[in-house]
C-alpha cells in the first residue's frame, strides 16, 4: 500500500462538498464553495484539506467524521462516478451511526428519480452492477437514502436564480451549524405565560438553547435542533401555525430522526390520538381551507399523539408544573449529552452507564471490556448503544450477536469465519480450529478493529475468534452472566452492569404501559407497585408495561394481586405472569419459538406455524407488539435469554416423565426417549443435537405413539465430521407421523421416506447427507402441495427426484454433491422455484428444464457435456457456471439472452465456443481445450474480463463488421479481440502457445501473461482512438492499480518489449495527469506494475540511471510562470529467483529526497507498496527481471527544488518452518535503478487535452516513438556526472540475445510446459 511521509493536520471542518466535477465544479459547486468561505466556513473540499498518503478510505472516512455537516450537489451524472458514491456511502453510514447532518442539493434532477434510482441514475447504476462490484448495492441503498432527506431543489424554466438558491443554503448551514438544541412548538394563548414561560427559563437556566420564536424562519430552525418539544395544549389545534410548526417536526422525525418529546399539557393522549374533543372542533373549522393540507396536519397530529412524552393532567391530585419542567429538562439534558442520535428513543437510563463504558474502552490500557450483569439487566443494550457510538472511528467493526447460541446451532468455525468475512471485507473459509492462514493473521493484525461478543458462556468462545492476532489499537467488548469468563477472557476492565434506579425505571414502564414518559394520575399508586416488583430490570419493565397497557384498573389491581402470591417475586415470576395471560395460540407459538424456532428466518417460522396454527402470523405479531419476541432487521426471530429460558422450564414443568413433555430439545432427554420407546402423544416437537449423544439404533415404531408430532430436526452442527449417531436398526424405514411440517434430519439413516408416510402436511423436507437412495416410491401418491423446501445435499446414493409435478409452492431444490444423482424431472411448471443447486453432481449429464425465471444456475463439477437450444427459454439467467463440468459444446442460443453477464466454462473440454450475448461482462474459459475464437466486434461492447489462462489457445480472431460493407474481414492474433475500451483484465497465463498479443487497449487495467514461453510479439493500439477514465477500471480495493505482468515470458522480442516499457509511461504519465487534475481521491488508480525479463534499463525511457541502488539527479527549473507538480517512474533491475517460492508480497520501498536550491531546504518522502507477485502455480520470477513501477506518493508539488536523491529496496516477509509465529525478512539485490521525470505545469495540464493533435499519428504502440512529448506533461531530462549512461543499442541488442538463448530458452520452456500441464489435469483432479 502507498504511503507518505508528509506532515499531518488534525481535520476539523465543519462543511464537507460531495459533488461531481464534471457536472457542477466549474459553475454551481465555485459559486457555492466561494460564498461558504466568504461567511468564514471551514470546508472541505476535493483534495485541499486531506493529508497526501493517505489512503482513500480511512483519509475519506476522516474527514467526513471531521465534518459537522455534509453537503451533497446530486447532479445528472453523480451517480457515474465511484468516488461520489463511496463518498454519500460513508456520508449516510455517518448520519446514521452519529447523527451526522446531511443537506441534499437536487441540482436540475428529480429528487424521486434519487429516492427510486430511475433515469440517468438507473443507467449508472447498471453500468455499475454490470462491472460485478460487490458494494453497488451498499451504494444503491445509500443514494436512495439520500433521496428522501429533505434538501434544495433547483432548475427548471420558472426556477429562481442560483445566487438566490445559494444565499438560502449558506443561511441554512450557519443556523445549523448555530445549532439551536432544542425546538419549542406552543400555543401562546394557551401557555406561553404560564407553563412554556418556565419551562423557557429553566431551559436557560441551564444553559439549554432554545428556538421558540414564531416566523417564517421556523422550518429551518426545526430542521438544525437536535429536539423538538410540542406543548399540546388544549386550544393548539385551532392555530394554523402550530399545526404548521407540527407537521415539519414530524416531517423532520421521519426523515432525519430528530427526537420529539410532546408533552399532554391539560389534554387527554387518547384525544390526541385520534382526533377528539376540542381537537376535532378546531380541525372541523380548517375543513374550508385546503383538504389536502388539512389531511397532512391530521395525520401528523395523530402521529403526534403516538409518541411517548410527558402526560401533565392538572388538577389538585397532579404534581406541580415545576416538577414535571425539572423531569423535563433532565430528560433533555441527558439526551444531548448522547453524542449517539442512532440508539433507540425507547431506551431510558443508559446515558450514566454507557459514558463509563464508553471511557473504559478509551483508555489506552484496555483491550478486552467485559459487561456482567443478570439476565435481562441489559447488557447487550449497552453494549450496542457504546458500539453505535464509537464504531465509526475503526477501521472494521463486528457486533456478534448471541455468540453462546450462535456457537450451539452454527458451529464455532461457522461463526468464526462469519466474524472474519465481516472485518477483512471478504469471503474467508477457514475449516481448522484455528487461523493457520499466515496472511489473514497479518491482515488482521494490520487492522484497527471493533468487535462485540454478546453473551458468552465460556472462555473459548472469545479465544477461537483468533483475538490474538488482532492488532494494536483494537477494542473487544464481551457480554456475560459469569464473571470468571469474563477474567479467562482477557478482560482488563469489567463493568458490573447496573440496575435502573427507581426514576429511570417508571420512565421506562410508563414508556410502554402508557406511550408516555410519566405515569397517569389514577394509576400512580399501582405503577409504584409494579415498579417495586420490576427491581430495576429493563426486560421486565417492558414486559409488564406492554401487558397492561390500555387495560383497565382493575385489571391492573388483579396484576398486583396474582403478583402478590410470590412475596417478593423474581424476575422470572414476573415474566411467568405475562405468559399466563396470554391465549392459548400465543402461549403455544412462544414456547415453539422458545424451544425450536429462536433465530431462525421470519417467514419460515411463519411458514411452519401457519401450517399448523390458524392465525400464526397474528399470533406472532401479538407476541413482539407484548415484548415477550423481537425481530433483527425484521427477517429473524428473536427472543431474550431469559424469556427462553422460562419457556423452556415451562415445558419442563408439564411432567416428570419426559415422554409426557410437550416438546423436547435436551438431547439426554430425546436420547432417553427414542432409546426406550417413551414417547406419547404428547410430544409436539423434537429438536435434537447428535453431536452430544452416543449411538443409537432406531426401532421401526420409534415415532408410532407420538401422533401430533409436528417438528423433527435431529442436526449435528459439525456437519462435515459425518459420524452417524442415529442408525437402522435392521429395518428400511420407521414409521412418521402424518402431522409431521417439518423434518430436518442430517444423515438419515434410511434408503427412502417409509412408503406409508403421508407427506400432506409436509412444509420442509432436509435430509443433508442421508443415505437414502430415493426420495419416495415413484409409484406412490405423494400429496406434496404444501412442500416449499427440499434439501438432499451430499446424499451420496441418491440416484433420482421423483415428480415434483404436484409441489407447485416449492421454493427451493438443493441437490449439491449428491454424487450418484442421475435424473432430475423436468422442473419448468414450477414457476414458485427460486432456488436450484446441482453443484458437484458429477454424474449428472442432462441440462435441467427449469422455470424462465432464473437468474443464478450453478452446474459446476457435474457431468452435463452439453448446454442445448432450450437455453434461450431461461430468459432472466444472469449467472452460468458449468466449471469443471463435462461441457463440450455450447448452443448458439445462449446469444439470445439479454440477461446474461458472466459465463464460467473453466477446466471443461469444450473445444468451440459460439456466439456470446452482447450483455456478457465476464468470460471465463481458462483451462480449455478451446485453440480458436471467433469473436464479432459488437459482442465485445461490454467485456470487462476475459480470463483464458492455462488453454490451449493459438489464434484469437475477431469479425469486426465494417461500415456500409457486409463483408467481414478476419484478423489473425488477439489484438481486434481487445479492442474494446470496456475491457479492464485479460488474463493468458501458462497459455504456452500463445505467440501473439497485438493491438491490445493501452488503458488495460490488468493484463497476466505468466510463464507464456513462446510469446514474442506484443503491440498496443493507438491510445487517441480511446478515451482515458479512471473510474471505469475501479475494483473493491482501496488502491487500485495497474498491472502488466509478463514474467518468464522467454521468446519476448526488442519491439515488444519497447512497447511493454512505452505503454506503460503511457499510463504513468495518465496517472499523474489524472492525480493532479481530478484530485487524488477521485482517483482510483493508484499506481502501476509492470514486470517482465531482462538485464537492462532502457536509456530512452529512463535517462537518469545508476548501478546500484541509488541515484542522484538534477530537476529542471520551472520555466512557466505557473506552478507544477513532479511525477518520478522508476525502473529496477533485480534477480527475483529467491522470491519465486514465497507466497507472501514483495514490497518495493522508494526513499527520496528533494532538496532546494539554496541546500538549506530539503523534504524527505517514503513511498511504500506491496503486491503477491506470485501465481498460485507458481514458480515464476526465475533470474532477472525488470519492474517499472509508480505509485501516488511520487508525486509531489514542486517547491523549487534542484536536485534529488533516490534509494531502492526490494523485501519480502517469510515464516520458519521452526518459528511458525515469527515472520523473517529478507531483502532483494537492486543491481540496476533509474528513474524517468515527468514535470506537470498544474493550471495549462489541467485545463488542457492530454495529448496533443500531432500525436494522433504516431502512438507509444510505435517503438520509434519511444520519447514522451505532451502538450502539458513533458520529460526533460539531463545527465549527471555521477550517473550512468546506458544508450547503447548494442547492449541492448545483447540483452535480448540473453533472452533468446536458444538451448537454455527450450530447455525451459519443456520443463515448464510439462510440469503446468501435468499440474492442471491433477488439480482438476483434485478439484472434484
Amino acid at each position: 500500500m502507498a504511503s507518505s511521509s508528509s506532515s499531518s493536520r488534525q481535520m476539523n471542518h465543519q462543511v464537507f462538498l460531495s459533488f461531481r466535477g464534471e457536472d457542477t465544479r466549474l459553475n454551481f459547486t465555485a459559486h457555492l464553495l466561494k460564498a461558504l468561505k466568504g461567511k468564514g466556513l471551514d470546508v472541505f473540499f476535493d483534495e485541499e484539506s486531506l493529508e497526501k498518503g493517505k489512503k482513500f478510505t480511512p483519509a475519506l472516512s476522516q474527514a467526513i467524521a471531521a465534518s459537522r455537516l455534509s453537503i451533497i450537489i446530486l447532479s445528472s451524472d453523480y451517480a457515474s462516478s465511484k468516488s461520489c458514491l463511496a463518498e454519500v456511502s460513508y456520508i449516510m453510514d455517518r448520519k446514521r451511526t452519529a447523527g451526522h447532518f446531511v443537506l441534499p442539493i437536487f441540482y436540475h434532477v428529480d429528487a424521486s428519480k434519487v429516492r427510486n434510482i430511475g433515469g440517468s441514475f438507473k443507467t449508472s447504476f447498471d453500468n455499475h452492477e454490470s462491472k460485478g462490484l460487490d458494494q453497488v448495492q451498499r451504494w444503491k441503498a445509500a443514494f436512495a437514502a439520500v433521496g428522501k432527506l429533505e434538501g434544495r431543489h433547483i432548475g427548471g424554466e420558472f426556477d429562481r436564480p442560483e445566487t438566490e438558491h445559494i444565499k438560502d443554503i449558506v443561511d441554512y448551514v450557519i443556523l445549523k451549524l448555530m445549532k439551536h438544541q432544542v425546538f419549542l412548538s406552543f400555543r401562546g394563548e394557551d401557555t406561553g405565560l404560564n407553563f412554556t414561560a418556565h419551562l423557557l427559563k429553566a431551559s436557560a437556566d441551564r444553559g439549554i438553547n432554545v428556538f421558540s420564536d414564531k416566523g417564517e424562519q421556523f422550518s429551518q430552525a426545526i430542521s438544525v435542533s437536535n429536539i423538538s418539544i410540542i406543548v399540546l395544549s388544549v386550544h393548539y389545534a385551532s392555530s394554523q401555525s402550530c399545526l404548521a410548526e407540527l407537521y415539519e417536526i414530524m416531517d423532520r422525525k421521519d426523515s432525519q430522526g430528530q427526537i420529539v418529546l410532546p408533552i399532554f399539557y391539560h389534554v387527554d393522549p387518547s384525544d390526541v390520538r385520534k382526533i377528539g374533543g376540542s381537537f376535532k372542533t378546531s380541525f372541523d373549522g380548517h375543513e374550508s381551507n385546503d383538504p389536502r393540507q388539512v389531511q397532512q396536519w391530521k395525520k401528523a397530529f395523530a402521529q403526534a399523539g403516538e409518541l411517548k412524552g410527558w402526560h401533565i393532567e392538572g388538577g389538585k391530585f397532579d404534581r406541580p408544573d415545576s416538577e414535571y419542567i425539572k423531569d423535563v429538562i433532565e430528560y433533555v439534558i441527558k439526551r444531548l449529552n448522547s453524542k449517539s442520535t442512532s440508539v433507540s428513543e425507547d431506551l431510558v437510563g443508559i446515558d450514566d452507564q454507557k459514558k463509563v463504558i464508553v471511557g473504559l474502552v478509551e483508555q489506552e490500557d484496555s483491550r478486552v471490556v467485559g459487561l456482567l450483569g443478570m439476565g435481562g439487566i441489559g447488557k447487550t443494550t449497552l453494549a450496542d448503544a457504546v458500539y453505535n457510538e464509537i464504531s465509526p472511528k475503526f477501521q472494521s467493526r463486528c457486533f456478534l450477536q448471541n455468540v453462546r447460541e450462535g456457537i450451539k446451532n452454527k458451529g464455532m468455525v461457522s461463526l468464526r469465519n462469519e466474524l472474519l468475512s465481516k472485518l477483512l471485507d471478504d469471503k474467508i473459509e477457514i475449516d481448522t480450529p484455528s487461523i493457520g492462514s499466515d496472511f489473514i493473521q497479518e491482515r488482521l493484525n494490520n487492522k484497527r478493529v471493533i468487535v462485540v461478543f454478546d453473551d458468552v458462556d465460556d472462555s473459548d468462545q472469545i479465544d477461537c475468534m483468533g483475538i490474538e492476532h488482532f492488532g494494536d489499537g483494537c477494542k473487544i467488548i464481551v457480554t456475560s452472566r459469569n464473571r470468571q469468563v469474563l477474567k479467562n477472557g482477557g478482560a482488563n476492565k469489567i463493568h458490573m452492569v447496573k440496575k435502573l434506579n427507581w426514576i429511570d425505571s417508571l420512565q421506562l414502564f410508563s414508556k410502554f404501559a402508557f406511550k408516555v414518559l410519566n405515569p397517569a394520575v389514577e394509576f400512580l399508586d399501582l405503577s409504584y407497585k409494579f415498579v417495586d416488583y420490576a427491581q430495576g430490570s429493563p426486560l421486565a419493565l417492558k414486559v409488564l408495561g406492554s401487558k397492561l397497557y390500555s387495560k383497565s384498573r382493575k385489571e391492573w389491581e388483579s396484576e398486583v394481586d396474582r403478583l402478590k402470591q410470590y412475596g417478593q417475586p423474581k424476575i422470572s415470576q414476573i415474566l411467568k405472569s405475562s405468559f399466563d395471560g396470554l391465549d392459548e395460540l400465543e402461549k403455544s407459538i412462544f414456547l415453539d419459538i422458545a424451544c425450536f424456532f429462536k433465530g431462525e428466518p421470519m417467514d419460515d417460522v411463519e411458514k411452519i406455524l401457519s401450517s399448523y396454527y390458524t392465525g400464526a402470523v397474528c399470533g406472532i405479531s401479538n407476541l413482539i407488539d407484548k415484548c415477550l419476541l423481537e425481530t433483527i432487521d425484521s427477517q429473524f426471530i428473536a427472543m431474550h435469554d431469559v424469556l427462553e429460558e422460562m419457556g423452556k422450564d415451562i415445558v419442563d414443568r408439564e411432567s416428570k416423565d419426559r415422554g409426557k413433555r410437550s416438546r423436547l430439545w435436551n438431547s439426554n432427554d430425546v436420547h432417553q426417549v427414542l432409546k426406550h420407546n417413551k414417547g406419547t402423544d404428547r410430544i409436539e416437537g423434537i429438536k435434537l443435537d447428535m453431536s452430544k449423544i452416543d449411538n443409537l439404533r432406531l426401532r421401526p415404531y420409534v415415532f408410532e405413539n407420538m401422533i401430533n408430532l409436528r417438528y423433527i430436526h435431529f442436526y449435528d452442527p459439525l456437519f462435515w465430521n459425518r459420524n452417524k449417531k442415529l442408525h437402522a436398526d435392521g429395518v428400511d424405514s420407521v414409521s412418521l407421523p402424518d402431522e409431521l411440517r417439518y423434518i430436518c434430519w442430517q444423515n438419515y439413516p434410511f434408503k427412502s421416506l417409509p412408503s406409508n408416510f403421508n407427506t400432506k402436511n409436509l412444509v420442509v423436507l432436509r435430509l443433508r447427507g442421508s443415505h437414502m437412495e430415493q426420495l419416495w416410491n415413484e409409484d406412490a401418491n405423494m400429496d406434496i402441495v404444501n412442500l416449499r423446501v427440499i434439501d438432499v445435499s451430499d446424499c451420496k446414493n441418491l440416484r433420482k427426484i421423483p415428480n415434483l409435478s404436484g409441489a407447485v409452492n416449492l421454493k427451493s431444490l438443493n441437490c449439491q454433491r449428491s454424487e450418484s444423482l442421475v435424473q432430475i424431472p423436468c422442473l419448468r411448471h414450477l414457476t414458485s422455484l427460486k432456488e436450484f443447486n446441482l453443484e458437484g453432481c458429477y454424474e449428472f449429464k442432462k441440462f435441467p428444464e427449469l422455470p424462465i425465471n432464473f437468474s443464478v444456475l450453478d452446474l459446476s463439477f457435474t457431468g452435463i457435456e452439453e448446454v442445448p437450444d432450450s437455453i434461450e427459454h431461461l430468459l432472466r439467467l444472469g449467472t452460468l457456471n458449468l466449471s469443471c463440468s463435462k461441457v463440450k459444446n455450447v448452443s448458439s442460443n445462449i446469444s439470445k439472452l439479454k440477461s446474461l453477464r458472466s459465463i464460467d466454462l473453466s477446466y471443461c473440454p469444450v473445444v468451440e465456443f459460439p456466439e456470446i450475448p452482447l450483455s456478457l461482462t465476464r468470460l471465463d474459459l481458462s483451462w480449455t481445450e478451446i485453440e480458436e475464437v471467433s469473436l464479432s466486434f459488437d459482442s465485445l461492447s461490454n467485456l470487462q474480463y476475459l480470463n483464458l489462462r492455462g488453454s490451449s489457445i493459438q489464434k484469437l480472431r475477431c469479425n469486426i463488421a465494417l461500415s456500409g460493407s457486409r463483408e467481414i474481414p478476419t484478423i489473425d492474433a488477439p489484438s481486434p479481440v481487445l479492442r474494446s475500451k470496456s475491457l479492464g483484465c485479460l488474463e493468458v497465463d501458462f497459455c504456452f502457445s500463445l505467440e501473439l498479443l497485438s493491438g491490445l487497449p493501452p488503458y488495460m487495467r490488468e493484463l497476466h501473461a505468466r510463464q507464456c514461453m513462446d510469446l514474442e510479439k506484443v503491440s498496443f493500439a493507438d491510445q487517441n482512438l480511446y478515451k482515458f477514465d479512471s473510474s471505469d477500471y475501479y475494483d473493491d480495493d482501496d488502491c487500485g492499480e495497474f498491472l502488466m505482468l509478463f514474467s518468464e515470458c522467454i521468446s519476448l522480442n526488442r519491439d515488444s518489449i519497447d512497447n511493454i516499457e512505452a505503454n506503460a509511461m503511457l499510463k504513468i504519465g495518465f496517472l499523474a495527469k489524472t492525480w493532479i487534475a481530478a484530485g487524488k481521491y477521485a482517483c482510483y488508480l493508484r499506481r502501476l506494475i509492470c514486470c517482465f525479463p531482462g538485464y537492462n534499463i532502457s536509456a530512452n525511457k529512463f535517462k537518469y540511471q545508476s548501478n546500484n541502488s541509488r541515484l542522484n539527479l538534477k530537476i529542471d527549473p520551472n520555466g512557466y510562470t505557473g506552478g507544477r507538480f513532479l511525477a518520478f517512474a522508476i525502473c529496477l533491475v533485480a534477480d527475483l529467483t529467491q522470491y519465486c517460492h514465497r507466497r507472501e508480497d514483495l514490497e518495493f520501498i522508494c526513499e527520496y529526497q528533494l532538496t532546494s536550491a539554496s541546500g538549506d531546504c530539503y523534504e524527505k518522502f517514503r513511498s511504500e507498496f506491496s503486491y503477491e507477485l506470485v501465481s498460485e502455480k507458481g514458480p515464476t520470477y526465475i533470474g532477472d527481471h525488470v519492474l517499472v513501477l509508480f505509485s501516488e506518493d511520487m508525486i509531489q508539488e514542486d517547491k523549487n527544488y534542484e536536485e534529488a536523491s533516490f534509494e531502492f529496496y526490494i523485501k519480502y516477509s517469510y515464516y520458519n518452518d521452526e518459528e511458525e509465529d515469527k515472520p523473517e525478512f529478507d531483502e532483494i539485490i537492486v543491481d540496476q535503478c533509474g528513474v524517468h521525470v515527468f514535470y506537470v505545469d498544474a493550471e495549462r495540464d489541467t485545463n488542457s487535452d492530454w495529448m496533443s493533435n500531432n500525436e494522433t499519428s504516431q502512438s507509444f504502440s510505435s517503438r520509434e516513438d519511444a520519447n514522451i512529448e505532451e502538450d502539458g506533461i513533458e520529460s526533460r531530462e539531463s545527465f549527471n556526472s555521477d550517473e550512468m549512461r546506458n544508450d547503447e543499442s548494442d547492449q541492448e541488442d545483447a540483452n535480448i540475445e540473453k533472452i533468446h538463448d536458444n538451448s537454455a530458452a527450450e530447455i525451459r520452456r519443456a520443463v515448464y510446459k510439462r510440469s503446468f500441464i501435468y499440474d492442471g489435469e491433477e488439480g482438476h483432479k483434485r478439484m472434484k
